[in-house]
């Protein structure tokens, strides 16, 4: 189960319809333990893909640096990445599948005529095959107890 705040998913929609309609992206920090994953913070980061940026997103080596040390500042985990589906599901592409890690969470938010529709999250099984979709629990408030 994956745990996040229903402040955050709000950012992660708004993200998507200011970039509309290109995907955006950025990163999933929050805390991990052995009953769930908790997002407790998302860091937008600019897309660097340059061709098809309305069905493809780039997260650079140095972005990804940027992201590590950011989440050692913070004493939270890098938990993965987010991203939007402008006018598709929110579901991941075999492009992502392809370029994805398979101990990462990946939120995906569709974005439907400029408006954030919904938001799912992602990891990739082991044998890097598929995605499997993980359980999002949108709370109000979250305590990270």
């Amino acid at each position: 189960m994956i745990r996040i705040p229903k402040e955050v998913v709000e950012r992660i929609g708004r993200h998507g319809e200011e970039t509309y309609p290109e995907e955006c992206c950025g990163i999933v920090l929050g805390q991990m333990n052995d009953d769930y994953q908790l997002i407790e913070e998302i860091v937008g980061l600019d897309n660097e893909q340059k061709e098809n940026r309305g069905r493809r997103f780039f997260v650079t080596p140095k972005q990804y640096l940027q992201a590590e040390r950011m989440a050692l500042e913070r004493k939270l985990d890098l938990l993965g990445f987010y991203h939007s589906h402008p006018d598709h599901p929110a579901a991941p592409s075999e492009f992502d599948r392809e370029h994805a890690l398979p101990w990462f969470i990946y939120v995906v938010v569709s974005i439907a005529q400029g408006k954030s529709k919904d938001t799912t999250a992602w990891l990739l099984s082991e044998g890097r095959d598929r995605f499997v979709q993980k359980e999002l629990v949108i709370e109000e408030e979250v305590d990270s107890k």
